[in-house]
């Protein structure tokens, strides 16, 4: 059989769904082992594997990379009995397999999660959903036609209590009135990025052809493999695509949203050298039904939007004392809410007491709220023993196949504006950009055959 007809026929109909078809179902118990294989075995991928397989009962029985020295070390990290295969496909055919764990990189999300949910295994990938939204759509589309299976998005801010806490604050009105919200990622590439490197030969052992798999080809180069792939439009969205959907998806749990109107970006290239593709300054303003999001990128500095209000917090990423480079804010007429990956903080709001000469009293209704900051879990390993608990039918995934496509979708139209330069009306039932052919164009790409299962 054709790789192309394995692709287009197969993962759909036969082939490794027929294979797999019984552990689609298999009924799990609250102690049930679970067998789990690992696609794309980079750092994160091996991380989040250690702390899924610290679960009882949980054991990775295959790990599988284009790049043969990640694989390795992942066996090693996980498990001597692992089995390495460096073609996916092999890993959907295994009888043995329960779940699979995905993650490569962005542009490698959306067509090993289609061919697995087909092939009757369960699904945690990592986020974004896809390169693009039409990939992600066809996430969705898989989830659906396989609703026994769990479907888990790696965004695991949806695992943390605190962030859980935050947004039942503002359901239930303690923090009132919010209609502004902030987000930022900040990091510090000055001067010269991810530099420029020469294209050379892959190093040995990395099947460069597969890496590439739907994307153009072009020669191998250091800078597009191991570490810096999203750095380019080929494979990923830069830091929006990276650190901002976690946060989009936090904001959307907080507020009860889960689309924008309006996505209007600015930014560019201003002072950083290397071959980097995206901008180093990214503004975006996001208009939803009841308030605005700002989204701020920044390349050229590590301080972050609000800086440290209290010592001792710890921040994610920080580089220094002062430093709060990644986080959310919501701006509420009676106290601000500064929200990140590990601390939430809570400053109390002095209402007026004057308007112009008039007098006015504050409302009695107020919520008596006190200065809050303090500390939170770093909630990677949480989300990940929260999957293994799904598949065992003891939790149902909070991160599902359309809450995670519709927190990646903000970050994708995000890019799509920079990059025809111009605001951008969003149709959210249809998945639809309107009046903007050029805009809508880049809402998918045609992909490389014969990885073109996926028709956008």
């Amino acid at each position: 059989m054709q790789r192309r007809e394995f692709l287009k026929g197969a993962a759909y109909t036969g082939g490794v769904a027929a294979v797999t078809a019984a552990s689609a179902r298999r009924v799990y118990g609250a102690n049930s082992r679970v067998n789990v294989a690992l696609i794309g075995c980079g750092s994160r991928g091996v991380s989040v594997a250690e702390s899924i397989q610290a679960v009882d009962g949980v054991e990775y029985v295959a790990v599988c990379d284009v790049y043969q020295t990640h694989a390795l070390k992942a066996k090693k990290q996980l498990g001597e009995t692992a089995i390495v295969q460096p073609d996916f496909r092999r890993v959907l055919e295994m009888k043995e397999v329960d779940a699979v764990h995905i993650a490569t990189p962005d542009h490698w999300h959306a067509i090993p999660t289609v061919m697995a949910l087909a092939a009757g295994k369960h699904v945690y990938v990592e986020k974004p959903h896809g390169h693009n939204i039409r990939e992600g759509r066809a996430m969705v589309k898989a989830a659906e036609e396989n609703p026994q299976l769990v479907f888990l998005t790696g965004t695991q801010h949806r695992s943390a209590p605190h962030i859980a806490e935050a947004a039942e604050m503002v359901r239930t009105g303690q923090i009132r009135d919010i209609h502004y919200v902030q987000v930022w990622n900040y990091y510090n590439l000055m001067p010269a990025g991810i530099g420029t490197l020469p294209d050379t030969d892959p190093p040995l052992g990395a099947d460069w052809e597969f890496f590439l798999g739907p994307a153009p080809w072009v020669p191998f180069n250091e800078n597009r493999f191991v570490g810096t792939y999203r750095h380019f439009t080929d494979y990923a969205g830069g830091w929006i695509t990276d650190f901002g959907v976690h946060r989009f998806d936090s904001v959307h749990q907080i507020m009860g949203a889960d689309a924008p109107m309006t996505i209007n970006s600015s930014g560019g290239r201003f002072a950083m050298e290397g071959m980097s593709e995206h901008p180093d300054v990214l503004q975006v303003t996001y208009e939803y039904p009841n308030f605005i999001m700002s989204y701020e990128t920044l390349n050229t500095n590590g301080f972050g939007s609000m800086g440290r209000l209290t010592p001792g917090i710890t921040h994610h990423s920080a580089g220094a004392k002062e430093n709060r480079p990644n986080g959310m804010a919501f701006f509420g007429s009676n106290a601000t809410m500064i929200v990140d990956r590990r601390a939430i903080e809570i400053i109390p709001e002095p209402l007026p007491t004057r308007r112009g000469p008039g007098i006015i009293t504050p409302k009695s209704t107020r919520p008596n709220l006190d200065r809050i900051a303090k500390d939170a879990e770093e909630p990677s390993a949480l989300h990940a023993q929260h999957f293994v608990r799904c598949v065992r039918g003891v939790e149902k995934p909070r991160c599902d196949a359309v809450v995670g496509h519709q927190g990646s979708n903000v970050a994708h139209l995000g890019n799509i504006s920079y990059r025809v330069g111009r605001k951008l009306h969003w149709d959210a039932d249809r998945e639809l950009i309107c009046d903007d052919p050029e805009a809508t164009a880049l809402l998918g790409r045609k992909a490389r055959a014969p990885w073109d299962m996926i028709t956008t």
